[in-house]
């Protein structure tokens, strides 16, 4: 089946729906989701929203500036965490006026409060900076965009999922897509394409991510020629339920809640004196661990406690529901009254598919863009997250560089006429696709996915040396040469949750691959990449962005280009 519109986005989170929210109306848009829109992992984010507004103390947009560029461990691109932070309080005005339901202060304004590695004045003390909407930030927004896109007439596609791009002389002119309900193939011609897919934390076994979070946008533009980006940075959140990776949110920390061990030490006093259990994630994550092998993990097991008893029923019943929710169901703990079991656990991908500050795909070091395709969210790399991420500026990312990718996207179709259209784009999926199901091999794709997450989680996740790296790149590669034997034992049409795992597994096997040669490559300590073999962060060969372009035949192509510095200069990374 064929559909034509001007612009198509695939991923209905926040970064997507922004962007269609910009463009619908006067323009044909078309969002392809391989959930319903609601769904989207977005609804998951549960802290807050960066943006220096000054509500309940005084703050200014160039410190939050500092803190993003100092949280990066000064690999962020300054420019483009300039617009960042410059933009952010216009973006939360924004979704104010489009009806977001913030908690509001006493005198009605947009409350706000601490989270991890936000100060004032440069470093001297927690700021509350995050907007917020008690726990559910992300999901009320994601409803709110998703009305506001509804009521601009724009098309969406739910339970789509992307298998490739249309390219034709080196211009993208669409896509192809599965209808997960029918198993028919979907040809969706158009003059640009913007991937909103979202992270790729089901690569490793404990994760915070939704089931949906396979990286496919990723690895589908990598395969279409589209370089990644920082993939070796890969952020574990501290806070992790137990065994289970379901997040407790920055949120409890950010209220008052505090990390102990087994010996009921507030051990995060002793790493970060000024800031505490406000620490980046990063360092909060290396530290937890740190205790654990020392022997105080609780009762001598790999995990410890955060405790919010102190803070009393009132403040966790109004303003941490959500947490506490997640606590009694899922770890058995009641917090206020019990501390709750906490690990690190996989949470958000720093790198992606490399853009410019306005959603465009680019090429080369120098910046060259990939015609008609665009890419925004935790799926792309500006790069404004560098090294680590610092809480609540996922969804300012989302927002204000998915509105810049509209913005772009309506001025390229403008300027550009349509693509030649290729005769039959979808003829290469359908064979894929019939490979798949024809298959007589006996190999299970949930068995290569669990070897290939196993992997990932013992060898490539906080700590990283050189030999576990080697022996992991040598497991996916036999995992790789393993997948085409994979044999798909659901025949049917309707929801082939068989056949979308295998698809799903072939796009984390390639960024499975990425992250760990970008992991050896890095020979330093800096941020989420922790090399024990490497400890100290080395700028004089580091200070770099590492991209991976796709070759058939060599397999993944590293280059490097230089880190943009605008007005801080990097310095050694305290708290």
């Amino acid at each position: 089946m064929k559909h034509e519109y001007d612009i198509v986005i695939v991923g209905a989170g926040l970064a997507g729906l922004r962007a269609a929210v910009e463009i619908g109306g006067d323009t044909r848009v078309a969002v392809l989701s391989k959930v319903f829109a609601t769904r989207s992992h977005s609804g998951a984010a549960q802290g807050g929203i960066g943006a220096a507004l000054g509500n309940e103390e005084e703050d200014h947009p160039e410190w939050h500036m500092f803190d993003t560029v100092k949280g990066s461990d000064y690999l962020g691109d300054q420019d483009a965490i300039e617009i960042l932070t410059e933009d952010a309080p216009r973006a939360i005005y924004e979704l104010e006026h489009l009806g977001v339901p913030f908690n509001r202060t006493r005198e009605g304004k947009i409350a706000q409060r601490a989270f991890g590695g936000h100060t004032r004045q440069f470093g001297a003390a927690p700021v509350k900076r995050a907007c917020y909407a008690a726990t559910r930030t992300g999901r009320v927004i994601l409803d709110t965009l998703w009305e506001q896109s509804l009521q601009k007439g724009v098309a969406f596609y739910d339970e789509y999922q992307i298998l490739s791009l249309i390219i034709r002389d080196g211009q993208c002119g669409g896509v192809v897509a599965y209808e997960l309900a029918t198993g028919k193939l979907h040809t969706f011609h158009s003059q640009a394409v913007l991937f909103a897919t979202g992270g790729a934390g089901k690569i490793y076994k404990t994760t915070s991510n939704a089931f949906a979070s396979t990286g496919d946008g990723m690895a589908i533009a990598f395969r279409a020629g589209a370089p990644l980006e920082d993939m070796e940075f890969v952020q574990f959140h501290p806070t992790g339920i137990y065994k289970l990776g379901i997040l407790i949110s920055e949120a409890a920390r950010g209220e008052g809640g505090i990390l102990l061990n087994n010996d009921g030490e507030r051990f995060m006093e002793r790493y970060a004196p000024v800031i505490k259990d406000l620490a980046p994630r990063d360092m909060i994550s290396r530290c937890m661990l740190e205790e654990i092998r020392a022997g105080r993990g609780i009762r001598g097991q790999d995990y410890l406690h955060l405790d919010l008893t102190h803070l009393g029923q009132a403040v966790i019943e109004s303003k941490l529901a959500e947490i506490a929710s997640f606590a009694r169901t899922y770890a058995g703990a009641d917090p206020v009254k019990d501390p709750i079991p906490v690990q690190p656990t996989c949470h958000y991908m720093m790198g992606g598919i490399a853009t410019d500050a306005d959603g465009r795909v680019v090429v080369d070091r120098a910046g060259t863009p990939f015609p008609g395709l665009y890419a925004a969210g935790e799926c792309a790399c500006v790069s404004v997250h560098g090294a680590n991420r610092l809480g609540c500026n996922a969804l300012l990312d989302t927002l204000v560089f998915g509105r810049r990718a509209g913005i772009e996207m309506q001025r390229y179709i403008r300027a550009t006429g349509s693509p030649h259209r290729s005769a039959e784009p979808e003829k290469k999926d359908a064979d894929r696709l019939r490979g798949l199901m024809e298959s007589k091999g006996r190999e299970r794709s949930g068995r290569i996915r669990a070897e290939m997450q196993a992997t990932m989680m013992d060898k490539v996740s906080v700590f990283r040396v050189q030999d576990g790296l080697r022996a992991a790149v040598a497991k996916i590669k036999e995992l790789q040469e393993r997948y085409p034997q994979i044999a798909i034992q659901d025949k049917g049409h309707c929801f082939n949750r068989d056949l979308l795992d295998a698809i799903e597994l072939g796009h984390m096997l390639d960024l499975a691959e990425v992250i760990i040669l970008g992991a050896l490559y890095r020979e330093e300590s800096r941020g989420a990449h922790s090399r024990e073999d490497f400890p100290a962060r080395d700028d004089t060969r580091f200070l770099v962005h590492t991209l991976f372009g796709y070759d058939a035949i060599r397999g993944p192509q590293i280059f490097t280009k230089p880190v943009k510095i605008t007005r801080f200069q990097p310095q050694e990374r305290k708290y």
